[in-house]
């Protein structure tokens, strides 16, 4: 039986137990709901918990131990040969098993025949022929070890059907007998729901402190090879990458040109996006009308749709060649000489390509912030004979500003994290410089093109990602923690 038909059994036998819940509830009761502490649904809902609930609890516990016991007893039976290899022999050679056990799955009676009477050059022909080619000859082993696997497999599935089938009705016929005129069973699902609730918080906190310990590990292992002053000091970027097997940690790892380049291309894009988003928020908000409105900002918020590799193209293609052509203009009207001053990739290119992204958040969050602030401090404004643009400057956005706060930190934080945009448009030459009308590049773009290609985590040259991905973290967790000083020093002025 497959594992989506089990589910949907599972589920369907808690949607009866809902319904057998309800009706035993409502024939102890006798028509009379008061004389029960709880509602029917309640009672049914009680049920529907006990028999789905410990069913996926055991369910995804056996999916996630099963396959490990599994692959255990399975690398135990291969000969001692098999066994003794390196490990990561022994890897490819058990990738090899699984998809001899896949085609296995897939041959039909006689196929299956022919396969058994053949050599192992001869499997590898057959499976080949039946869409499962292998890397290389399977030995006689993997094909009894293929076989091996399946049979475990067969049974670890039938076994797991039963016992989850059978804990789910067990749950459900519990949870009728405990049906009673004053069993809290509205407690008892309020309780479920309360737990549901902190896992599911529990999950996105404890998501968040394994990204930063995975982090936080490998980038301890970088300065274990290259000092930390090198690289948050250091000037020149340059991770040559050295030869397989070589101790010498290779080229120069210096931040600050990345850094710069970073702080530098998302101010730029900030200062094309805020002004743009927030003054077009303002107009939505207080002067365009319902119909207007209507139509303005959801075109608006189509710019939050478009991929950032389709900003990259709008930049290579037209932005960076236009200012390109531009500055020749201006530069042979000024001086005769038509030499561009502004490179198709620079700052100014990446920079205004990824403004003009960023004006919908900018725009949409601070518009919903700004329609939240209360009416009556509009109508008390203009009843005092302040004008319209008087009561937004004086009382609308003071009031919004804990909000627009906020919302200009996630534009931030998404300019930050920007790469394809840069990429293409401001490109990879990490130096310091401060012309915007030259070339320069980010943190995540150095992220990209460390980890890019068959490597492996030992070498400083991709160690080197870990320390500047955690670099990011600490430059977003300070702005966010600005950001909450200024929401709470504001939020006191108007409470």
């Amino acid at each position: 039986m497959s594992l989506s038909i089990l589910f949907f059994i599972v589920i369907a036998i808690g949607v009866v137990s809902y319904l057998m819940g309800s009706s035993r509830a409502v024939s102890i009761a006798g028509g009379k709901a008061s004389m029960l502490h709880s509602r029917y649904g309640y009672h049914g809902s009680f049920v529907a918990v006990l028999a789905t609930v410990p069913a996926f609890i055991v369910m995804a516990a056996w999916l996630s131990i099963g396959p490990m016991l599994i692959e255990s007893r399975v690398r135990q039976a291969l000969p001692e040969q098999a066994q003794s290899e390196a490990a990561a022999t022994q890897n490819l050679n058990y990738g090899t098993i699984t998809s001899i056990a896949r085609g296995l799955r897939e041959l039909d009676a006689d196929t299956l025949a022919k396969l058994k009477a053949s050599d192992a050059a001869g499997a590898r022909t057959i499976l080949g022929d039946h869409g499962v080619p292998l890397a290389g000859e399977p030995q006689a082993y993997m094909l009894t070890a293929a076989e091996s696997l399946n049979t475990m497999n067969a049974t670890n599935a039938l076994v797991m059907t039963i016992v989850i089938i059978v804990l789910s009705v067990g749950g459900a016929m519990f949870g009728l007998r405990m049906i009673a005129p004053r069993f809290r069973a509205r407690n008892r699902v309020e309780q479920v729901i309360l737990t549901a609730l902190i896992v599911c918080s529990s999950i996105a906190i404890l998501t968040t402190v394994g990204i930063i310990m995975s982090m936080l590990s490998e980038t301890v292992h970088f300065f274990q090879a290259v000092p930390a002053w090198k690289f948050f000091f250091g000037t020149v970027w340059d991770p040559r990458f050295a030869a397989a097997g070589a101790s010498d940690t290779g080229g120069q790892f210096g931040l600050i040109p990345l850094l710069l380049g970073t702080l530098y291309i998302g101010l730029v894009a900030m200062l094309f996006a805020v002004p743009v988003g927030l003054f077009s928020a303002i107009y939505m908000a207080e002067y365009a009308s319902a119909r207007l409105r209507s139509i303005i900002k959801p075109l608006l918020e189509v710019l939050a749709g478009i991929p950032t590799i389709v900003y990259g193209f709008f930049a290579l293609t037209t932005i960076g060649p236009f200012l390109r052509d531009i500055s020749a203009k201006i530069s042979g009207i000024a001086t005769g000489d038509v030499a561009s001053f502004i490179q198709a990739q620079s700052v100014l290119t990446a920079g205004f390509v990824m403004g003009i992204m960023l004006i919908p958040y900018v725009s949409s969050l601070s518009d919903d912030i700004i329609t939240a602030v209360p009416r009556s401090l509009r109508d008390g404004s203009l009843g005092l004979g302040a004008t319209r643009s008087e009561t937004v400057k004086n009382v609308i956005l003071p009031a919004a500003l804990p909000g627009i706060v906020g919302a200009l930190l996630m534009t931030a934080s998404r300019a930050v994290g920007e790469t394809m945009i840069v990429v293409l448009a401001a490109g990879v030459a990490a130096r310091i410089q401060f012309s915007p009308f030259e070339p320069m590049t980010t943190v995540t773009v150095k992220i990209v093109n460390q980890l890019t290609g068959d490597l492996e985590f030992t070498s400083p040259q991709t160690l080197v990602a870990f320390a500047l991905g955690i670099t990011l973290f600490v430059i977003t967790l300070c702005l966010n923690i600005y950001a909450l000083y200024i929401v709470r020093k504001y939020r006191e002025q108007y409470e």
